[in-house]
């Protein structure tokens, strides 16, 4: 018996594309009943914006079995059968190793993934023709036990005038879970390590003024109840769930851009893949002109310098990172007082 599929017509730069989508009735989201098909066209709905915050990056694809309950994993290297339409560059890992990572650059392709039972896109904050040096400065705003959405929105609004002193454009987007993500444009002319120290230099600067707010211990039990300000999100390979992507979530939540106005009054619950597009069409896409002016991370790395000569060292990176300079001991700070 043959299996069932279907097929939709997705609009592109060089006209429409017919794409399969098999098991189109297969349901991702249980509590909601929606589907396969219900993604793909998501997908096709928020195509362009989709698109232009997402395409011509490296990208790695969340992928499920079965639904957003079951087995996942993350596919980076074109698997066998992607299209000739759909490209990939190679990009350099921590490990030094390189290896070729897809691009996604019209919604066909979009698509495609979806077809390959991929929910959530994670897009690198660098674009394909430039992957060693970052278009965007990203700053993680993750809410720790205790704490909730409604707690990081007044860390956002400060991060903001932060980044402006700095002489940076701030834009946000719900995480699509109890988080925000603030993006920057940067000029892409500095690589990973120095928009890390950049985020570091932001990030302390709004611990400063919200010292019971936010944080940036990287160990959890010195954290609190306050934001967490995650740079680790800022190193080479690290991504966060890009601008309207569906989150593999039981309320099928996207992670939606939303307008600086509009911050205080939002649910982050009410964006889905079913309220998303129709917000699109009326609302508009508050990230469309994002990268029109890029700034500088100029001042952030002197903000960063100022602090390593006031005796604010390097931080932690992640456990899976080759040891780097100047890095503090990776050790939970419990278990450092019961080795002295």
């Amino acid at each position: 018996m043959a299996s069932e599929q279907t097929t939709i017509s997705v609009d592109g730069p060089n006209g429409p594309r017919e794409m399969r989508l098999s098991s189109p009735s297969r349901v991702l989201w249980p509590e909601l009943g929606l589907t396969k098909l219900d993604l793909a066209r998501y997908v096709v709905d928020v195509g362009e914006a989709f698109i232009r915050a997402n395409g011509d990056r490296p990208v790695s694809l969340q992928r499920f079995s079965d639904n957003v309950d079951g087995e996942q994993f993350f596919s980076k290297n074109p698997p066998k059968g992607t299209p000739d339409f759909i490209r990939s560059v190679k990009v350099v890992y921590p490990s030094a190793r390189s290896h070729p990572q897809l691009v996604l650059d019209e919604p066909a392709a979009a698509v495609w993934a979806v077809q390959m039972n991929t929910v959530v896109f994670h897009p690198w904050p660098s674009r394909a023709g430039n992957s060693d040096n970052p278009d965007q400065l990203r700053i993680d705003l993750d809410p720790q036990p205790g704490t909730d959405f409604d707690d990081a929105v007044p860390a956002a609004l400060e991060l903001r005038k932060v980044l402006s002193e700095a002489g940076l454009n701030a834009f946000i987007k719900t995480s699509g879970n109890r988080g925000l993500h603030v993006y920057a444009p940067i000029e892409p002319t500095r690589e990973f390590l120095d928009v890390r120290h950049a985020v570091i230099g932001a990030a302390r600067e709004l611990e400063r003024r919200m010292p019971d707010k936010v944080t940036t211990n990287w160990w959890k039990e010195e954290r609190g109840e306050r934001i967490f300000l995650d740079f680790n999100q800022a190193n080479r390979d690290r991504t966060i769930a890009g601008a309207y992507s569906p989150r593999a979530l039981p309320h099928a939540s996207v992670s939606c851009p939303i307008s600086w106005d509009e911050l205080e009054s939002v649910n982050p619950k009410d964006f889905t893949i079913l309220t998303v597009p129709d917000r699109l069409k009326t609302v508009g896409d508050p990230w469309a002109e994002m990268h029109a002016n890029p700034g500088t991370i100029d001042t952030l790395l002197g903000w960063w310098e100022r602090d390593l000569e006031n005796g604010l060292g390097e931080l932690p990176f992640p456990p899976d990172y080759p040891k780097m300079p100047g890095e503090p001991p990776r050790v939970q700070p419990s278990r450092a007082k019961k080795a002295e």
